[in-house]
């Protein structure tokens, strides 16, 4: 495991209190299947919450926008 990969699974450890590794585990691997799409995801979340959003409110916004294509990669 490189230490990029460790340290985005403590993060999203922390950040998804609950939430079974193994499913922590599919989230990094489509992470680093697909970089760039979560880069703009991530990218799209910080313009709403410049915009006055709360994290959690962006973060839901974002997501619902593409969760087709976040469903079709835990398909795939």
């Amino acid at each position: 495991m490189s230490m990029k990969t460790f340290l985005m699974k403590k993060m999203l450890k922390s950040k998804l209190k609950g939430v079974p590794e193994d499913q922590v585990d599919k989230m990094i691997a489509m992470i680093e299947k697909n970089p760039d799409f979560f880069q703009n995801i991530a990218k799209e979340v910080e313009q709403e919450v410049k915009k006055g959003k709360s994290q959690e409110a962006a973060t839901m916004e974002v997501m619902r926008k593409h969760q087709g294509e976040v469903q079709k990669m835990m398909q795939g």
